[in-house]
């Protein structure tokens, strides 16, 4: 059975969001296992922006400390390679194995089978839950729009 979400519509934008995840400032969500692990993964709005990726890569190794907003790989696609960031500090446990065969399950199923890395420690104070990654949401796709706006 699917974890229950929220529907989210902002201008052409339409999504629907883990209720039980934490949401970061710069878009990616994490889902609690229990004991203090985490799966983290890029949030739909994230995947949008980045576009159709090919590839990816993890710096961090299985065991290694981490920092919350410290860069632990980077994901590419055909525009761009950006860094993935860490949404919280503790233990990096590893990367989603199935990313290896196909990358672009993270576009297609951020939510599932598109997760990126696992970690054990604690959500960096800025995650939030889905209220205010709506907010978020709200304010960026605003902004987007009145840049697009203002273009014309």
């Amino acid at each position: 059975m699917a974890a229950p979400t929220v529907f989210y519509k902002r201008s052409t934008f339409v999504t629907h969001l883990p209720q039980g995840a934490l949401y970061s400032p710069s878009h990616y969500w994490l889902l609690s296992e229990g004991e203090g692990v985490w799966r983290v993964g890029f949030t739909k709005f994230a995947t949008r922006m980045l576009g159709e990726l090919v590839d990816h890569q993890f710096e961090k190794q299985a065991g290694e400390a981490l920092e919350s907003g410290e860069i632990v790989g980077s994901v590419e696609g055909f525009k761009a390679i950006s860094d993935l960031y860490s949404p919280l500090g503790g233990t990096f446990l590893g990367g989603n194995p199935g990313l290896a065969q196909d990358p672009e399950i993270i576009g297609r199923d951020p939510y599932g089978e598109g997760w990126l890395f696992r970690a054990q420690g604690e959500p960096d104070p800025r995650c939030g839950g889905v209220e205010s990654y709506r907010a978020l949401l709200d304010a960026t796709i605003d902004r987007m729009l009145e840049k697009e706006g203002a273009a014309e």
